[in-house]
């Protein structure tokens, strides 16, 4: 399922890559933690890519799963399909169906312990701003 929006003549304006790699920016522009992309393309029938990111609060996970949505949909036009767990503030999931984010307070993301479970996936380099 493809979120991203097209333009008249048939193009996306922004690729799903380009798309966690913005996520991944905003994220860290709200001081999100251990931000991650994972290519999960050959590991997950789901989605391509997965973001991981913590927050050391409640209200920051809040702030960067909000800050993520609104600024995709003013700056891109991209929509989520649908997110879950951003009024609890514990673990945030965003869902733009090529793209699904997980925002985690710290605490939460180190019991389930996500990054051992995608470890086989490849991480996608962050650029440096």
């Amino acid at each position: 399922m493809s979120y991203t929006r097209i333009e008249d003549g048939g193009q996306p304006v922004i690729t799903p890559f380009e798309t966690a790699i913005e996520c991944a920016r905003l994220a860290l522009d709200k001081k999100g933690l251990d931000v991650r992309v994972l290519d999960v393309r050959e590991t997950a029938g789901y989605t391509d890519y997965l973001l991981l990111c913590s927050g050391s609060s409640d209200r920051q996970v809040t702030a960067i799963v909000e800050y993520i949505e609104e600024t995709l949909k003013k700056e891109h036009g991209v929509r989520s399909i649908g997110t879950e767990g951003c009024r609890e503030g514990r673990w945030a999931l965003i869902d733009y169906g090529d793209i699904v984010i997980h925002v985690f307070l710290s605490s939460v993301r180190e019991f389930y312990n996500f990054d051992r479970l995608w470890e086989a996936a490849q991480e996608v380099p962050l650029p440096e701003e």
